[in-house]
């Protein structure tokens, strides 16, 4: 038999046979629901046929019917009622499957997040995208068909978000926009490397939401459930669905402090920090000012990651602090990076090499941080070198700044927008959706082979607007994305090495040579970080003044 586990509880089958019994009962199922009717099937056994099979096995049956595509609230009901009556674990099957996965969707809405319950359905192969407003529901049918109507939707109101809204609206001011996101606060995240290292303080990094979605945009302060793109919908929580004429995806991906055992008990104490995180870059700058000696590890997750180069960031100016201060002989400083590289850019290595030289920093490829035991200083790490046994190794620390694993958001990653990996799936030059025509993506949460950094979001958020208003007059995309990304790499107080680049990693400098080297450690670079880039980004960027981020047009061939 194919059996699909759903929860610990339940598995979900095809048609059960009397001769598939025994084989059930060696699985250690103990109950058994049946969700099809008798009849259904000209060679179907009846309920009653397989029921006799197993009073030998000591499983309990239950019959519950479910006519294909009519589930009722009651049928839901009932089904709940099986579960907590019926020993575990329960095998329920139908023709399929479907109708008893679909069924246990239904019956968890309310008790499981929306996620988890397309998630366990889609790993079992079941696509439960036709009943998420149900599930949305709490499991029950929606009678509130009052459902507000835009021309456009976005789905995020970071950087991207904000972005693309104040871009499309100075192209075409008439059109009807919403942005929904549930934050009270935005972020300028890049400057939390700043805050980690002493430069920048905590509170000059936020801003009101309110204080920022351009005028005329409705904003939506909801979190999203699910999408319907079949039926151009977003289902908000509390089965709100909102409809729209074309849709913007950009919602930043998801920190998974929950991956590293023992990381989230200890973050902001025992020695245990990271930049990634508002609240505790102050908490680095604290731990870098009073240590005078012992282990300083500083680790890198595998990619993707947002902003890949942060993680040494934070090593280079801790470096920096204990060097100017007499301190960089007492300090064992290990840079633990699950990649194989210092930077995916090669152009870039040297200079940081002088770096990692300079502080007497070991580089560690390989290792990826699986545990951490805070109280204790030790933490654990996964050495997977290429063509040899994976090793866990244990090493101590007195400081450990982390860069958590990231993925797409849940809702991404269960939604019909997600590539197999979980993220939006898109052409990487238009940045549309490559299934469903009426919707795009940028920022952190897409597919596209670029470095998620804000300053992706800000050459990104143009080409979306101007493709997208294209597309409203009837017109093909008349601009492309090149892959651009820059990563202002902080390796002293003072000076920077500004990394900037596209797709393949082909250099794409902004500057001329004479003004700003790239490749070489700069003072205007630092300049251009600490004095310009936040007043760009939250009076240029985020209010669609595009100095700098003009979109490539499509170059059309000659007839």
């Amino acid at each position: 038999m194919d059996v699909k586990k759903i929860s610990e509880a339940l598995s979900v089958a095809e048609q059960v046979r009397p001769a598939d019994i025994a084989e059930l009962a060696s699985l250690g199922f103990r109950s058994v629901i049946c969700n099809r009717p008798d009849g259904e099937g000209a060679d179907q056994p009846t309920f009653d046929e397989i029921s006799a099979a197993a009073g030998g096995f000591g499983i309990e049956l239950r019959y519950l019917p479910v006519e294909g595509g009519r589930i009722s609230d009651q049928d839901v009901d009932s089904f709940s009622t099986a579960m907590l009556q019926l020993p575990k674990p329960t095998l329920a099957y139908c023709r399929t499957g479907t109708r008893s996965a679909t069924l246990w969707s239904l019956s968890q809405a309310g008790i499981l997040p929306m996620a988890d319950i397309l998630s366990s359905t889609k790993q079992a192969g079941y696509d439960m995208s036709g009943v998420v407003r149900r599930i949305a529901n709490g499991g029950r049918t929606p009678t509130d068909h009052g459902d507000a109507s835009y021309d456009l939707v976005i789905v995020g109101g970071g950087a991207a978000g904000i972005a693309t809204a104040s871009s499309v609206l100075s192209r075409d001011p008439d059109l009807n926009v919403a942005i929904v996101d549930p934050a009270e606060i935005h972020y300028y995240q890049p400057g939390w490397t700043m805050v980690g290292g002493g430069i920048f303080k905590p509170e000059e990094t936020a801003r009101t939401m309110a204080s920022l979605i351009p005028r005329g945009v409705h904003w939506l302060k909801s979190a999203v459930a699910a999408f319907e793109p079949k039926s151009d919908s977003v289902i908000l929580d509390g089965c709100r669905v909102v409809k729209y004429q074309r849709l913007v995806v950009c919602p930043g991906l998801k920190l998974d402090w929950h991956k590293i055992e023992g990381l989230t008990e200890t973050l902001g104490r025992n020695g245990v920090t990271s930049n990634y995180r508002y609240d505790l870059a102050p908490y680095t700058w604290e731990l870098v000012q009073q240590m005078t000696s012992g282990t300083a590890i500083f680790t890198q997750p595998p990619m993707p990651i947002k902003c890949a180069g942060a993680p040494q960031k934070a090593m280079y100016l801790s470096g920096d602090h204990w060097f100017r201060h007499g301190r960089i002989n007492d300090i064992d400083i290990q840079f633990n990076n699950a990649g194989g590289v210092l930077f995916g850019v090669k152009d870039y290595v040297p200079a940081l090499q002088q770096y990692v030289e300079r502080y007497g920093a070991t580089l560690n490829f390989f290792h990826d941080l699986v545990a951490v035991d805070g109280p204790a200083g030790k933490a654990w790490f996964d050495v997977s070198v290429p063509d040899q046994p994976v090793r866990r190794i244990e090493t101590e620390f007195d400081m450990m700044h982390v860069c958590p694993p990231q993925c797409a958001p849940d809702f991404i990653r269960v939604s019909p927008l997600a590539d197999a990996a979980g993220w939006v799936d898109v052409d990487q030059s238009t940045l549309r959706h490559k299934v469903f025509d009426n919707i795009w993506a940028l920022g952190d949460v897409t597919n596209a082979p670029n470095a998620k950094t804000a300053a992706a979001a800000r050459k990104q958020a143009p080409v979306v607007a101007e493709n997208l208003v294209a597309d409203i007059q009837g017109r093909s995309p008349v601009a492309v994305y090149d892959g651009y990304g820059s990563c202002p790499l902080t390796v002293e107080r003072g000076k920077i090495v500004l990394a900037e680049f596209g797709y393949g990693g082909t250099l794409l400098p902004s500057f001329p040579t004479w003004l700003i080297d790239g490749t070489k450690p700069s003072r205007a670079a630092w300049l251009l970080k600490e004095r310009l880039l936040p007043p760009i980004y939250w009076k240029a960027m985020l209010r669609g003044k595009e100095w700098m981020a003009e979109p490539e047009k499509v170059v059309v061939s000659p007839q």
